[in-house]
């Protein structure tokens, strides 16, 4: 009983301070915000071509939290396929005597792709990969 206290205690710890992350993070990108706004009303020749005009709204800001909190368990996940694809491409390459065409096979997708969530992938706009592409075709 008093380690399953202690993970409920630990789990309510890291769930408070990442909540209080989160809100730093919202409150210092309004700030910036605020600040590159004032900028750009001084100078015509300060426009930020790579940030959409309507950043700061709040379903920018829930699309950031969502693309967060999904990008940590979905990395977790990434990662541990890498790991594991860049274990088994050596075995292969180990058991093949060195053929390197076919350990590139399994490490070229497993390690390649996205590790991250971001808000494109969640509206739709970009295509998330899970697996990366197989750039040539090994030859065996």
């Amino acid at each position: 009983m008093n380690a399953n206290r202690f993970l409920r205690m630990q789990a309510g710890r890291m769930l408070l301070i990442g909540a209080a992350l989160v809100t730093v993070l919202i409150v210092a990108e309004q700030s910036v915000m605020a600040h590159g706004e004032d900028r750009a009303e001084m100078s015509p020749s300060y426009s930020s071509q790579s940030h959409p005009p309507n950043q700061s709204s709040p379903k920018a800001a829930g699309l950031q939290a969502a693309c967060w909190a999904l990008s940590m368990p979905y990395g977790a996940a990434k990662i541990a396929y890498a790991i594991g694809g860049g274990i088994v491409g050596g075995l292969a390459w180990t058991v093949t005597a060195g053929n390197t065409a076919l350990a590139k096979s399994i490490w070229i997708p497993s390690m390649t792709g996205d590790y991250i969530i971001q808000p494109p992938h969640l509206t739709g706009e970009k295509h998330l990969y899970f697996i990366g592409a197989l750039s040539e075709e090994p030859s065996l």
